[in-house]
């Protein structure tokens, strides 16, 4: 099958996890061509059965602000024709939506017809969507989608809750490739490159939003390290992270925190971890938290949105109330003071992780493809 699949080539969950489903579906013989404005941060090489077709903002002076919808619908209208694609796969509901839909209706002025779908994210929805300026857009374009999934059950919820929809939302939660071998082993070399032997390393990787509360993240470690001797490794970049750094002075903890900015690979980075925090003000999935527990960290996480569907409590980790840095630093300790205990979480995390595995995921897509491809061309009696 010749799949279309558009979506934001950045660090963002949303751009890795449609990155990683192109590969994977190119390994499996499908041709993917990627569509966006840039190369997407995890297509790093050559594949087969991979093509990437960048989006050319005009920079014509009549418009103020670029039109990146016009350009990317009419980007998508000459590889679904050059290309001959059979359908369209789009990450994230603005403006790919409803640039796809746009794109679908010049295409059959043209004697073309090709379904898309539309995969929703998470601040697509809980974020953006709720503003009423988009609402309308959002609205038309999730009705008119020729399929509609979600990353987690909450996330279909919240997109019933908040949008004038019936369409039926199939859940198709992110997933993982890569699972490392042995949880409890560490690359103890690399490993002391962070920390000395009797600490622990406690990791963060966000882009450093108001909603991540990264602040949270540093106060939560603060207080774990009263108690069990730690480092902090943050992971990732953004507007917070100079808030952080005052923080960091304040508490007297620089000496114990490593800010290492944006990297293209961050669960290898996460191997040599004890403990993940993600206390989020709101997450639709949490897949940094996936990323850990695959490569056997326990995950200390707030209990919104999706969380709680990705990190079992008790199991991969501990869910507590937005904010309640009191709770999660007392989590955080239960697990790692006693090394049986830290050991017992790391494998359960993987475990865990384990049913999000690519294995299990692909089918599904392929699957929906197949019907929606069958579905569009099959004449309606």
């Amino acid at each position: 099958m010749k799949i279309g699949i558009v979506l934001y080539p950045t660090f963002g969950g949303s751009g890795v996890v449609a990155t990683e489903l192109g590969k994977a579906l190119a390994e499996k013989g499908h041709q993917i061509h990627f569509i966006t404005y840039s190369q997407p941060v995890r297509l790093s090489s050559f594949r087969d059965n991979i093509f990437y077709h960048e989006v050319v903002v005009s920079n014509y002076p009549l418009f103020e602000f670029q039109p990146y919808e016009t350009e990317l619908a009419s980007k998508m209208v000459d590889v679904v024709e050059n290309e001959g694609l059979d359908l369209l796969h789009v990450h994230y509901a603005i403006p790919h939506a409803s640039a796809a839909f746009m794109a679908q209706q010049i295409l059959k002025t043209r004697g073309l017809e090709i379904p898309f779908i539309t995969t929703l994210h998470g601040t697509d929805i809980t974020l953006v969507g709720k503003d009423k300026s988009f609402e309308p857009v959002i609205t038309f374009c999730i009705n008119q989608s020729n399929a509609v999934t979600a990353v987690s059950e909450s996330l279909k919820q919240d997109t019933y809750e908040h949008f004038d929809t019936q369409r039926d939302i199939k859940v198709i939660p992110n997933f993982i490739n890569d699972f490392i071998a042995d949880p409890v082993a560490q690359d103890m070399e690399r490993r002391r490159k962070y920390a000395q032997d009797d600490e622990k390393i406690i990791c963060h990787v966000s882009n450093f939003r108001k909603v991540k509360r990264v602040e949270d993240v540093v106060r939560i470690f603060h207080k774990i390290n009263q108690t069990v001797k730690s480092r902090l490794l943050l992971i990732g970049d953004g507007p917070e992270r100079h808030n952080v750094e005052l923080l960091c002075r304040e508490l007297g903890t620089c000496d114990r925190v490593m800010t290492v900015g944006k990297i293209r690979d961050a669960a290898n980075l996460m191997s040599v971890a004890d403990l993940f925090l993600l206390p989020s003000e709101t997450e639709s999935f949490g897949l940094a938290a996936l990323e850990a527990m695959s490569v056997g960290v326990p995950v200390v996480s707030s209990n919104t949105g999706g969380i709680p569907e990705v990190n079992k409590e008790g199991f991969s980790g501990y869910l507590s109330d937005v904010g309640d840095i009191d709770d999660m630093a007392k989590n955080g300790v239960r697990i790692l003071e006693d090394e049986a205990t830290l050991n017992q979480f790391k494998m359960q995390a993987k475990e865990q992780a384990m049913k999000f595995s690519l294995a299990r995921i692909l089918p599904e897509y392929e699957k929906l493809y197949q019907e929606v491809k069958e579905r569009f061309t099959t004449p309606q009696l």
